[in-house]
């Protein structure tokens, strides 16, 4: 798009599903990861590591892999790294295959502390998201954003 190129401004309905969107993504963000922090001394883009590392296979993934999975910077992740290291949940193994990547891996404790997270995280998921809908719109919201990621992926990989 170049400064001469008409510009298709949003209508009002867009511009307020739009801010309600934002409104929404950040307030769902905030409540879900003061209630972390409250109840399990975690944020939500440290609960989110610990997820992704219990899932992989042997609980082990690279950091370059593992910033885009919890969708941080990887200067962001490096310090939620060090955090969760100094706190006995996740070690870095350094990686044979290149010496400048390393491996974040899951830690005993660090599985203990997401097995005590979990389910106060997934009941508080439930109560801010879809116990407020029917099933009928909790299926169109998972055509919805499956469509949005799918453009957004594609996006990224030209």
């Amino acid at each position: 798009m170049t400064a001469m190129d008409p510009v298709d401004w949003l209508d009002d309905d867009q511009q307020r599903i739009w801010r309600s969107f934002l409104r929404t993504n950040s307030l769902m963000n905030q409540e879900l990861d003061r209630d972390l922090r409250q109840r399990d001394g975690l944020t939500l883009v440290e609960y989110g590591i610990l997820v992704s590392l219990s899932e992989a296979e042997g609980q082990r993934v690279r950091m370059r892999h593992l910033a885009d999975s919890v969708i941080v910077s990887k200067s962001r992740l490096s310090h939620q790294i060090a955090r969760l290291e100094r706190d006995g949940y996740v070690r870095r193994e350094s990686c044979s295959q290149d010496r400048r990547g390393s491996w974040a891996v899951l830690t005993e404790h660090g599985e203990k502390a997401l097995a005590e997270a979990a389910p106060g995280h997934v009941t508080r998921v439930r109560e801010c998201l879809f116990d407020r809908l029917t099933s009928e719109q909790v299926e169109r919201l998972g055509e919805i954003m499956g469509v949005l990621e799918e453009g957004l992926r594609e996006r990224t990989r030209r």
